[in-house]
């Protein structure tokens, strides 16, 4: 499969994009820095430069045409405002959806965050709220689309670097908790062979679990 993956530099990014690769797919990385490009041709994936906060959806219509399927894992990152929250987690996963629907590729992975139907806390600082408010406007924007797109939104808890455990907790809610990036990128490969996944929205930590169990049993 050729799968699209806007956001291609990011963290979970590289490690999707080199499980892919392994399994024979054909990992494609939207990157808006072209010193990125290397790094993704380390991984195995294919480097397409195209910044995501300025281009139209024509011209990223044209870079996802012919994907079987399209992961939003872009975001802008902790040392950002709150004016990039905007642009990057909601305009732009908003665009990538416009974009997958024009394309005609139907199958569409959000990676949003655990908890943001709730909103942020009245106290909390203005950046993170605007994060949470970006996070759940894109996925309510998604939620919208099940008559173009055949959508599955992940929300990882709080992302570490710890090595994966392939063993997870994934379900329409859990508690809080922390999950290995490793184990969020195998959690992606595993739904993108889960067509029965289509229009759930999922919350993830560390758990018991073999991954690709919890992926059949939130699908039964």
């Amino acid at each position: 499969m050729r799968i699209v993956i806007a956001g291609g530099h990011g963290k979970i990014a590289l490690r999707l994009e080199r499980l892919l690769a392994e399994r024979g797919d054909t990992p494609v990385g939207l990157i808006r820095n072209p010193d990125h490009a290397d790094d993704l041709r380390a991984v195995g994936a294919e480097p397409v430069v195209i910044d995501l906060e300025s281009t139209t959806v024509t011209q990223l219509t044209e870079k996802i045409m012919g994907a079987d399927a399209v992961v939003f894992a872009a975001g802008a990152g902790p040392g950002s405002g709150a004016a990039r929250k905007e642009t990057v987690d909601r305009a732009a996963a908003v665009l990538t959806a416009d974009a997958a629907s024009l394309a005609g590729v139907r199958r569409f992975l959000m990676v949003s965050a655990i908890g943001v139907d709730e909103g942020p806390a009245p106290d909390a600082d203005p950046v993170w709220a605007a994060y949470v408010n970006a996070k759940k406007a894109a996925d309510d924007d998604l939620r919208g689309r099940s008559e173009q797109l055949d959508w599955t939104i992940l929300r990882p808890g709080r992302l570490t670097d710890d090595p994966g455990t392939g063993r997870v907790r994934l379900a329409h809610r859990v508690e809080r908790g922390p999950v290995p990036r490793d184990d969020v990128a195998a959690v992606l490969v595993a739904l993108l062979d889960a067509p029965a996944t289509v229009g759930h929205v999922l919350e993830l930590v560390g758990g018991d679990t073999p991954i690709r169990d919890a992926v059949a049993a939130v699908g039964a």
